[in-house]
């Protein structure tokens, strides 16, 4: 294959925050065009929206069904080669399974899906279709992420004792749902799935201390709280998590903290030293150590890894961010479906992405929460 890979969309029309993001993620590097979509159930948006984008009459679609059967009979080379769903998490399920089942590669927004039972179908639709899948964790992209990762596994900080993560924002501290497109779904049990600020950001710092850390989480002790009347799906929450090895943790996400934008932060402390990064100043690492003065680790530099440096874009000193980092999860997508397309073997740093399983832990953190703060006990074991 010597051509861009054709992209197609579920989702992501006139009002769409998430949709305009993963639009220009996949056009950073020149690997992906945008060639058809269903934008929305509406098929006035849905026309509206594709025509803005300059595509053409006959490849804006009303129905995903419609769009996925028509792209499905054009010949190889013009038809889409993967579908990017960027709807709410009650409409993830379907159009992905759809989509695999007509031979279609699955790009997805997170969460995986609106229930668990739905995330264990579609990993055995994953696995038997032999398809690729991504997820947008979007966080785990960023360069120093993924340096901090390697010093991790390479044992940098020593064996790990303590992780503290938490994402905090304060856009849902009132009743904003009637009038915020973004908000009325995110609170809705019927369009959301069984948890609000949990599902939507808990699973972002549960995904990032699993991966950075390479430990699982096996037992929950949980709090989840609604601040704001009336709110059907929790606002905010707490958890401490028993990793295997014996490390501990404390995850905390909030969507009431009013006035604080996106602030996604970790430290993890180890037996030899520590480790601190913030999403909201992402080219900067802090390591501290014992007996001498705190490093500060920075992008695009010379002594980072291979892998943290492929995914740095610009020299040092110029800020890489939340795009950039979107757009990494795209181009190693990309990078391994060519190589797939061609017969060859992905490279290791191509298949650097979320997956199909990164997708199931995360409904399985939904899950497990939910059920450990409405328990009695203490805590709760993950649900697997």
């Amino acid at each position: 294959m010597n051509r861009k890979l054709k992209m197609g969309m579920i989702g992501g029309g006139e009002g769409s925050f998430i949709g305009a993001v993963h639009r220009m993620a996949a056009n950073l590097d020149g690997q992906i065009e945008l060639v058809c979509g269903c934008f929305s159930s509406d098929p006035e948006n849905s026309k509206r929206t594709g025509l803005s984008l300059f595509l053409p009459e006959h490849r804006i679609y009303n129905t995903y069904k419609e769009m996925i059967e028509k792209e499905s009979s054009l010949p190889e080379g013009e038809r889409m080669d993967f579908v990017s769903i960027v709807t709410p998490n009650h409409l993830h399920f379907e159009p992905a399974t759809f989509a695999l089942e007509h031979g279609f590669h699955v790009v997805l927004d997170k969460p995986l899906t609106y229930t668990l039972g739905e995330a264990y179908s579609l990993w055995k639709k994953v696995k038997s279709s032999g398809k690729l899948l991504a997820l947008t964790h979007t966080y785990t992209g960023y360069p120093m992420v993924k340096e901090a990762h390697l010093r991790v596994q390479r044992g940098d900080i020593g064996k790990i004792r303590r992780i503290y993560v938490q994402y905090t924002q304060g856009w849902l501290y009132d009743d904003c749902a009637g009038t915020n497109k973004q908000a009325s779904w995110r609170v809705d049990p019927k369009r959301s799935g069984k948890a609000g600020c949990m599902g939507d950001i808990g699973t972002h710092a549960f995904n990032l201390a699993e991966y950075i850390t390479g430990l699982k989480a096996v037992e929950v002790c949980a709090e989840l709280n609604t601040f704001v009347p009336g709110r059907l799906l929790d606002d905010d929450g707490a958890a401490f998590i028993r990793y295997e090895g014996g490390a501990r943790g404390v995850l905390t996400a909030t969507q009431i903290a009013t006035g604080v934008e996106n602030d996604l932060s970790i430290r993890i402390y180890g037996e030899k030293g520590g480790l601190e990064w913030k999403q909201e100043e992402p080219n900067t690492m802090i390591l501290r150590f014992p007996g001498r003065p705190a490093e500060i680790i920075r992008t695009s530099n010379s002594y980072m890894s291979p892998v943290a440096a492929y995914n740095s874009r610009v020299p040092g000193g110029h800020p890489e961010g939340y795009l950039e980092a979107f757009a990494n999860i795209y181009r190693n997508f990309a990078q391994a479906l060519r190589a797939t397309q061609n017969g060859e073997e992905p490279k290791p740093e191509y298949l650097d992405f979320p997956s199909i399983d990164e997708g199931v832990r995360g409904m399985q953190f939904v899950e497990t929460i939910v059920v450990a703060s409405a328990d009695d006990k203490k805590w709760v074991k993950m649900i697997d």
